[in-house]
């Protein structure tokens, strides 16, 4: 869930104060900014349909779905 992990990477984000946490704290604010984005979430939702389509809907097999589309699935 995009939101959940939102809200932990704030949380991470907010326990990175000293001098040399810095710059790893300004990559996760860069990808907080990704995963907020329409882009991203526009691709979200083509991957959950896709998962749907090849019967596989978890949040863990949203990969399997890029994968089949990308290097082509055997359809049933």
């Amino acid at each position: 869930d995009t939101d959940r992990a939102l809200v932990l990477l704030e949380e991470y984000c907010k326990k990175l104060r000293k001098p040399e946490e810095q710059q790893l704290k300004k990559a996760i604010r860069k990808v907080m900014g990704i995963f907020k984005s329409s882009l991203f979430q526009a691709l979200l939702g083509s991957f959950k349909k896709k998962a749907t389509r090849y019967g596989t809907t978890s949040h863990t097999s949203l990969p399997v779905a890029l994968a089949c589309d990308v290097l082509g699935c055997p359809k049933d």
